[in-house]
């Protein structure tokens, strides 16, 4: 399923434990760290398939997480040159995304990452909430900063979780006042 403007519509899931940080998932037979995330289905709501692939990716089910807000709208990311690809007539240049922010409300051992044929992922550890920013592949960081800016606050003002602070070139970022002199060399092709 892509839209018109070549968007695959996908689900993005940032799941933090108690302390405030954040699930970050090795993929299967790939150095790349990455969020849980997946393509919906033509006959899925956001939050359906937020589940689904919460289930699939780290074997986690509803009753062992507490869904605390999405971003408002759709995030969007180009894919690289590459990696676009056509799926019969249309052709798909990137995604566009719905972030959901859940907490961790049952014990870790409920993470299982073999719950589908083909795991995502093959490791998995807590990392800091803005960790994830500089540590995805390249092309993925703008939408990261975006969603986690968007996040922090509903992590914050919803159940008082600490999620440090957010880097100023971040913050940058989600205001769309880019001062590129001050940022990591990725951040200015985004």
């Amino acid at each position: 399923m892509i839209d018109p403007d070549g968007y695959r519509p996908n689900v993005g899931i940032v799941l933090m434990c108690r302390d405030g940080q954040v699930f970050w998932g090795r993929r299967v037979r790939l150095d790349g760290w990455q969020f849980p995330q997946g393509g919906m289905h033509s006959d899925e709501t956001p939050v359906e398939a937020m589940y689904r692939e919460l289930n699939e990716e780290t074997g986690l089910l509803p009753e062992h997480v507490q869904l605390l807000g999405a971003t408002p709208g759709w995030l969007r990311y180009r894919l690289p040159s590459q990696a676009v690809r056509c799926n019969r007539s249309q052709m798909c240049i990137g995604q566009k995304q719905v972030w959901f922010l859940l907490q961790l409300i049952g014990d870790e051992s409920h993470v299982q990452l073999d719950q589908s044929e083909n795991p995502e992922f093959d490791h998995w550890r807590w990392v800091s909430f803005w960790y994830p920013i500089e540590h995805v592949v390249m092309f993925k960081r703008g939408v990261y900063a975006r969603a986690l800016c968007q996040l922090a606050s509903l992590a914050q003002q919803v159940v008082g979780l600490e999620v440090g602070t957010m880097p100023q070139y971040v913050q940058d970022i989600c205001l769309l006042n880019v001062g590129y002199k001050h940022l990591p060399n990725w951040v200015s092709r985004y």
